[in-house]
């Protein structure tokens, strides 16, 4: 009978190391680039990973854009994108694993420590410059107002828990009185200028939730997907800026009084900023964690190429409709065949809760479930 140490027993509960499989003769160095979005993860599981497997990665974060044009020329082993890669030069070989999970905030820098209410719509209009004053009259009624909120339920992952009939599980709903004046002061927009997976989820979030203000599809591209001719208006010039990746933006927030920007929440709480409240289709506002944003990539489905369609209108009463999946993509077949196995390892490990779930207050969703299941599925293709 073979034994295990402790350690090599909880890796294997965790999924990551497969009974029976043979550890590589020699450790492997992986190079991937791509999403900033995912770099955080990346980072804190660098250690775990070498740990579990020997195997060692550096990750560049380049945004999505950059790691979609590296797959595609072969530069590195694996790369991210927040964004499905759908283009003509995709290679055959390439796929889609939605493996790293989380919600993107819409953080802020005002002074106070109150809770900021924003309806879609209202977000939709303020970076669509529709809105440029935090005391516009859509911005207070948000605030000031009866304010409905659902609590889930939670699994041992952080996670909302389901019920048998796979339903999220509401411990209560609360309802309080906001009152909040907001100051009278411009709204400081900041994008992402480089081309990002975020902006494109951000940018399709916009036009699924208020598509009568933010009226163009989503875009890598923050300037493509701007619903009108007005970007370089005169009222914009200076007050809507770009800077580039997460840290960058949330960086350049956290220097600016009165912005606003788009960005993971573990960004926010680096740089001290707020992240907002956001309404769903139920009318509830939703705050940007694990439980909430696993409730809304529930409803999400998944088709036989890995790729994740959302539902930003979803009836789920607690769901936060602004998370998403990133994608690993990753080859079919390697010619360096320790390098593939090397490379699903690691698909493997950052997928199990020993990486995904190992610091909560990066804000990462585990995936669990039947989406699980699926994810599984495309690494399992790996390496034929």
């Amino acid at each position: 009978m073979m034994k295990f140490s402790k350690k090599a027993k909880a890796l294997i509960v965790a999924g990551f190391i497969a009974v029976g499989t043979a550890t590589p003769a020699h450790a492997v160095d992986l190079a991937g680039s791509g999403a900033s979005f995912v770099d955080p993860l990346l980072q804190e599981c660098k250690a775990g990973f070498n740990t579990a497997t020997k195997h060692s990665y550096v990750y560049t974060s380049t945004g999505s854009s950059t790691g979609v044009k590296n797959s595609d020329a072969k530069i590195g082993d694996f790369w991210f994108s927040d964004v499905a890669h759908t283009a003509a030069t995709k290679r055959s070989t390439v796929f889609h694993a939605p493996i790293v999970a989380a919600p993107i905030a819409v953080l802020v820098n005002l002074p106070g420590k109150k809770n900021l209410y924003l309806s879609s719509t209202t977000v939709a209009k303020i970076f669509s410059g529709d809105i440029t004053k935090w005391n516009d009259p859509a911005i207070q009624a948000d605030n000031n107002r009866q304010i409905k909120t659902v609590i889930y339920r939670k699994d041992k992952d952080g996670n909302v828990a389901k019920d048998a009939s796979g339903n999220p599980i509401v411990l209560n709903t609360r309802t309080l009185t906001s009152n909040y004046t907001l100051p009278n002061q411009s709204i400081r927009v900041i994008y992402r200028s480089d081309g990002s997976g975020t902006t494109g989820n951000f940018t399709a979030w916009l036009n699924g939730v208020a598509p009568t203000v933010w009226t163009k599809p989503g875009n890598n591209a923050f300037t493509t997907a701007f619903p009108t001719a007005t970007l370089n208006a005169a009222g914009n010039i200076g007050r809507i800026v770009g800077a580039g990746q997460s840290q960058g933006v949330a960086g350049l927030a956290a220097k600016t009084k009165y912005s606003i920007t788009y960005a993971e929440k573990n960004w926010g709480d680096t740089f001290g900023l707020r992240a907002a409240y956001v309404s769903n289709a139920s009318g509830n506002f939703t705050y940007p964690d694990s439980a909430a944003t696993s409730a809304f990539l529930g409803a999400a489905k998944q088709d036989a190429n890995g790729i994740v369609s959302y539902d930003y209108n979803t009836s789920v009463a607690g769901a936060y409709t602004l998370g998403i999946i990133s994608y690993m993509l990753i080859e079919t077949q390697y010619a360096d065949k320790a390098r593939g196995a090397a490379v699903k390892e690691l698909a493997q490990y950052i997928v199990s809760p020993a990486c995904s779930g190992a610091k909560p207050s990066l804000g990462f969703v585990v995936v669990s479930g039947t989406f699980l299941d699926a994810a599984n599925a495309q690494i399992a293709k790996m390496n034929k």
